[in-house]
């Protein structure tokens, strides 16, 4: 690492509540784009895990992390997706689209 002090989502200055206003909306947008069916509580968890997974594929690329709300928000809704989309593959559990 650099030194930086990492706060919640893997960003500094993000803090606990805005992480989980960032989770619960990213959740919410995985949730409508993979067509699956979570309630509130699911959609934050899969939004922050999700946001937590795309800024560390973010640092392995070398782009660095995402930031700002519209940043955070968009690395966190296609980490949302990719780990939704990667649970599916692993559980054998697939929803039918509707």
């Amino acid at each position: 690492m650099d030194g930086t002090t990492y706060g919640a989502l893997g960003q500094p200055g993000v803090g606990f509540l805005m992480a989980i206003i960032v989770g619960a909306i990213a959740g919410w947008l995985a949730e409508k784009f993979t067509r699956s069916d979570h309630g509130l509580l699911m959609n934050i968890v899969m939004g922050v895990i999700g946001a937590i997974v795309a800024n560390f594929l973010l640092r392995l690329l070398g782009i660095g992390p995402a930031y700002g709300f519209l940043g955070n928000l968009i690395a966190a809704t296609v980490g949302a997706i990719l780990v939704i989309t990667i649970y599916r593959a692993i559980a054998g559990r697939h929803q039918p689209y509707q």
